[in-house]
């Protein structure tokens, strides 16, 4: 590329050519070509591909004088029907998110972590399904055992647009997850629970395991996931349906 005489004509051209705008990985970003759940779902092959697509922008730092970095982020998550004549997209789940995280100089707690989430899978009547939710997040880290509780709130909406009126009973008052890092592989173990400690208990639980692949196959970043989910919510239309699926495929982050 040649260089102009005005420095911010070159960072401009420079940024246009890289293609570097301060987008970054924010959830996974992964291809799951095999999924296979074990529930019968009418209307519904067992077999399916899924993948999700995160990314975040840094917006601001330092706003508060508390050190902290202002995000928006955009998380998608598709389910497709591959195995059916059509292959069609069965549901795709959308999240957009701004939150603060600000650094915490502790032994193990390292960060916090506040959030606006909006879900939604952009269906309309019976299948709608959409929610706002605040959350509150630390991460503690144990030498290699990363841990992240997450309590959330639901923010209340009118009765008649109200599709998820009963999601504390299914997902509980937030979640807590587990990362363990081995060379270069990791183990990921995230629990929801509403806590009710009788025949109405529901919640999920979700393992990930990503691992090297062979050097034939691999390039930077990318990552062998075997991912098993059990419980409730496993995508917003199924977020009052007990679902066991398991699925493997690739990972771009982690």
């Amino acid at each position: 590329m040649d260089k102009s005489k005005d420095k911010e004509t070159n960072d401009n051209l420079e940024q246009l050519v890289t293609k570097d705008f301060g987008i970054y990985p924010y959830k996974k970003n992964y291809f799951l070509p095999a999924t296979y759940t074990f529930n019968n779902i009418s209307n519904r092959d067992n077999f399916e591909t899924s993948f999700q697509i995160s990314l975040e922008k840094p917006i601001s730092n330092d706003f508060f004088g508390l050190n902290e970095t202002i995000s928006i982020a955009y998380t998608q998550k598709s389910f497709w029907q591959t195995a059916s004549s059509s292959a069609p997209f069965r549901e795709t789940n959308y999240e957009p998110e701004i939150f603060m995280q600000i650094p915490n100089d502790d032994k193990y707690l390292k960060l916090y972590k506040t959030a606006f989430l909006h879900s939604s899978n952009g269906k309309g009547g019976d299948d709608s399904r959409s929610l706002n939710r605040a959350y509150l997040q630390t991460f503690f880290q144990f030498n290699n055992l990363f841990v992240s509780p997450k309590i959330w709130y639901k923010i209340p909406e009118k009765s008649k647009d109200d599709d998820m009126k009963d999601f504390y009973k299914y997902y509980g008052y937030g979640d807590i997850s587990f990362l363990y890092a081995y060379g270069q592989q990791t183990f990921e173990l995230l629990l929801r629970d509403n806590l009710r400690l009788n025949s109405s208990n529901k919640g999920a639980t979700e393992f990930n395991y990503t691992f090297p692949l062979p050097d034939f196959i691999s390039s930077k970043n990318s990552y062998g996931i075997f991912q098993v989910f059990h419980g409730y919510g496993h995508s917003l239309i199924d977020y009052d349906r007990e679902v066991t699926n398991i699925g493997i495929g690739l990972t771009f982050s982690r």
